[in-house]
Formats: structure tokens, sequence, C-alpha cells
């Protein structure tokens, strides 16, 4: 027995578009940011069909989650596995402004992130943690059915490394752009990634 897991980065935020560390920063989906969220949903209601949708309980994914839970008239369910990467004193920085305020810290940042605790937040052992036990626990709980989990781009990539048994430090080998659909077939001892970064339903029309 497996469970299909759809991840969904949420959709587009005004601090996507202008490339700042946003962590637990709560803003809003920007109008770009709704139409993805639309299409991303008529994407899942097309092929899927879920029995739960779970999703960070910032304002960006759960106005993602509410807009694809909707056609199955489901309840979102909030959780704070899913949080965004806490990224304390980086939050809201540029990246040029980061890397003129603290040098080393983002130039590891870049290199080997698996190192990095952001002074005052999280490292990326700790969004693991919370992330695959909240995974194991949906495994255990739906059983041959579809969960849906929206989440943020660090999320999504340690979730990535996590199914695929990598380390944390692989999370900048994979992209995941907003609005993206990420597929597993994941049993409690193994995942199969069926497809990764999925787009396709930005770009019609």
């Amino acid at each position: 027995m497996s469970t299909t897991l759809i991840l969904v980065r949420h959709g587009q935020t005004a601090w996507n578009k202008e490339e700042r560390f946003r962590g637990r920063t709560d803003l809003p989906l920007n109008e770009s940011g709704m139409r993805q969220a639309e299409a991303v949903a008529r994407r899942i209601a097309a092929e899927y069909r879920p029995a739960a949708v779970y999703t960070s309980p910032l304002k960006r994914a759960v106005q993602t989650a509410e807009i694809i839970a909707r056609p199955f008239n489901l309840h979102i369910q909030l959780h704070e596995g899913l949080l965004d990467l806490d990224y304390g004193d980086f939050a809201g920085l540029s990246p040029a402004e980061a890397e003129a305020q603290f040098p080393e810290l983002y130039r590891t940042w870049l290199s080997a992130p698996h190192l990095v605790r952001f002074p005052h937040g999280e490292s990326l052992g700790d969004v693991r943690a919370r992330s695959e036990s909240l995974v194991y626990q949906l495994i255990e709980l739906y059983p041959n059915k579809s969960v849906v989990l929206v989440s943020h781009l660090i999320v999504c990539r340690v979730l990535i490394c996590s199914l695929l048994g990598l380390h944390e430090g692989h999370i900048l080998c994979f992209q995941v752009d907003t609005a993206s659909l990420t597929v597993f077939e994941a049993a409690r001892r193994q995942a199969k990634l069926i497809t990764a970064n999925d787009i396709c339903h930005l770009k019609s029309g």
C-alpha cells in the first residue's frame, strides 16, 4: 500500500517576485499568485481525488490550500510541520543585504546549506524533523489515497530530499516553482518520485 503525496508550493507573493528571505513573514498571495493557485487547483481536480489537504498555517499557503480544497468540499488542515523555514535574522533581507550583513553565513548557505543554523532561527535539520514526522503520519492515515500538502520552497525541497533518501545539503539541486506540483507514491520505507516541479498548468492559455 502507498499514499500519493501531492506537494504544492504556494502561489506567488510580492516577496517571491522581489527575491527576499520570507520564512515566517505572513505574506498574502499577490494577483499572480491567486491565478496560479486557481490553475493548480484545476489541475489537481482534473487528475486526483484527494482525501485531505494539509497546509502550512501561513496566509500564502492557506489561501492556496483553500482554493485547492474547494472543489472537493474539504476542510483544510493546518499543520506546523509544513511551516516555512524560520530564517531568524535573515527574514525580510534580499540576497544582497544578507550577504552584506552575514557574509560568511550567506556563503555557507549557498555552498553547504545543511550546515547553517540561522541566527534566532532554524536549521534544515529542524525542518526535516517536523515535516518528515507529518509525512509518516499521513502515510499511515491515508493508505491507497491521495493527500495534498501545501507548503514553501525550502520545505518542499527538504521533503524531496527526505523521500529520496538524500541529506539536506542537496536542496539546491531541486527547482520548485510557485504553484508547482511534485508527486510521490510513498510507503513507510520507500518512495517513488512520479513528477517534479510540474508547472504545465501555469503555461496553458
